[in-house]
């Protein structure tokens, strides 16, 4: 698969992560790469490497207007170091694609217009009241976690 762009890489490993238990629609793959990069690529940009990645053989239309990864792609994937941070995780990934020999398939079509309309509404649901699934949860401070020292109310017997 020549040349490999970096969109690539970031959309395969978002496909990866929206498509755990059913195949992902595009808004939840805008939302995985957000979640991994802070940022989503243009629409045009986006339905580009979707375009290649179905046209390498990685990632297939399951069902409609929902991806999922095809077993090369899921052999790509796995084994991904599970403290790394996401460059870490897209160098390795980045070297399997260039090891990877396409066969060649039919591509998933995407237009820009498809892959604007999801980016806009993955814009929409961060600023409604819904929350979105994929973000990380914030971490809670631990208070001190002595119990409070015992006070005695007036009138009560003291202990022994």
């Amino acid at each position: 698969m020549h040349p490999i762009y970096e969109v690539d890489v970031l959309l395969l490993l978002a496909v990866s992560l929206a498509s755990k238990r059913r195949p992902a629609e595009l808004v939840e793959i805008v939302a995985a790469t957000d979640l991994l990069n802070d940022a989503v690529p243009s629409e045009t940009r986006f339905a580009d490497a979707i375009r290649r990645l179905s046209i390498a053989g990685l990632i297939l239309e399951a069902e409609a207007g929902r991806f999922a990864l095809t077993p090369e792609a899921e052999k790509i994937v796995t084994g991904l170091p599970k403290k790394g941070d996401t460059a870490e995780r897209m160098a390795v990934v980045w070297d399997r694609l260039v090891a990877y020999s396409p066969a060649a398939n039919e591509p998933a079509v995407v237009t820009p217009q498809q892959a604007c309309a999801a980016i806009l509404a993955h814009r929409a649901s961060g600023q409604g009241v819904g929350k979105n699934m994929l973000m990380p949860k914030p971490k809670v401070e631990e208070d001190d976690k002595r119990r409070p020292p015992f006070r005695r109310g007036p009138g009560a017997p003291r202990r022994r």
